[in-house]
Order: C-alpha cells, then sequence, then structure tokens
C-alpha cells in the first residue's frame, strides 16, 4: 500500500515528538517506540495499493497546493484492533479541498483507493501520537500531557509517499 502524507513544519514535528516522549515517559504506548527510520509525524491524506509514476507527476502538481496552515486541536481515540490514540487536525476549507483533490486523483487512476476511511466526508484528520493492539484503551485523560489540551498552529509544507510492502518514503513535493 502506498499513502500520500503530509509533513508539518519543524516546530510542529518536534511539538508531536515532544508528545510521543510524555507519553512513553508516563509508561504509556507510544509511537516513539516505533524506531523505524521513516517513523515521522504525518497527516495521511488516501492511499493506493499503487503509485505509478504518472500518478505521482499529478499528484505533485495537486500539491503544489503547500504550504498550508495546520490546526492541532484535541485528542481523538479510534477503538478497534488497533486502538490509536491521535491529536486532531482541524481542516480548513483548503486542507479539505486537498484531500478531496489527492482521493479524487487516486480514485480516477485506475489503481483505486487503499481505504475508505479516507473517502472525502468520511476522512478523520488527526495526527497519530500512539497505538495499541490489546486490552482497553491505555491512554486515561489524567496521564495525557498537558500539550494535548492545548491548540498548536503550525504548517504543512512537504507531503510525501510510504510504500509499506518496501517500507520506503518517497518526497511528493
Amino acid at each position: 500500500m502506498h499513502t500520500v502524507e503530509l509533513l508539518a513544519d519543524s516546530a510542529t514535528e518536534e511539538r508531536v515528538r515532544h508528545v510521543w516522549q510524555r507519553l512513553a515517559a508516563a509508561g504509556l504506548p507510544s509511537l516513539a517506540d516505533h524506531r523505524h527510520p521513516t517513523n515521522r509525524p504525518h497527516l495521511t491524506l488516501a492511499t493506493s495499493p499503487e503509485l505509478p509514476w504518472v500518478l505521482r507527476r499529478e499528484l505533485c502538481t495537486v500539491l503544489t497546493a503547500l504550504p498550508l496552515p495546520l490546526s492541532l486541536r484535541g485528542v481523538i481515540r479510534f477503538s478497534g484492533r488497533v486502538k490509536v490514540l491521535a491529536w486532531r487536525v482541524v481542516p480548513d476549507a483548503a486542507l479539505a479541498a486537498l484531500q478531496r483533490e489527492v482521493w479524487e486523483v487516486l480514485a480516477g487512476s485506475g489503481s483505486g483507493v487503499g481505504n475508505p476511511l479516507h473517502e472525502p466526508g468520511t476522512w478523520v484528520p488527526h495526527i497519530s501520537l500512539a497505538r495499541a493492539r490489546s486490552g482497553a484503551v491505555p491512554w486515561p485523560d489524567e496521564l495525557l500531557p498537558a500539550e494535548l489540551s492545548q491548540q498548536w498552529d503550525g504548517t504543512f509544507d512537504a507531503a510525501r509517499s510510504y510504500d509499506s510492502t518496501a517500507r520506503t518514503v518517497e518526497p511528493l513535493t
């Protein structure tokens, strides 16, 4: 599977990594524990089983809309087989439009889209902070870092694609 992801400015990335560390220091599951060199705070716009060269060129054209404002506000918990703690990204009109354009490029490519949760109108923009595979949701509010209750504003300034089979990334801007 190939992702289309937005990357944040360095101050925002540092802030998210700080929260990862604070979660880990509190003994909670955290992406700070994920040591793969591609692990980086990001916002996934969509996924596709394939990302041929011609499609990458079209995505790069769409992604010239960057930079875009980024606003982090509040915590989201996703349940299911894998539980996720995330920082909610509040999308403005430009971010929502960019996500829709990326979805439409992938949907119209013949390669298809990989995850229906990224469909415009269903997509819940967020930056993941932690994942856990078992038990109850392990992030009690009283143990969460104070930063998560504060609004953070920054910028999405780059994009990349992650190939989950090869476990590699490639810039898209």
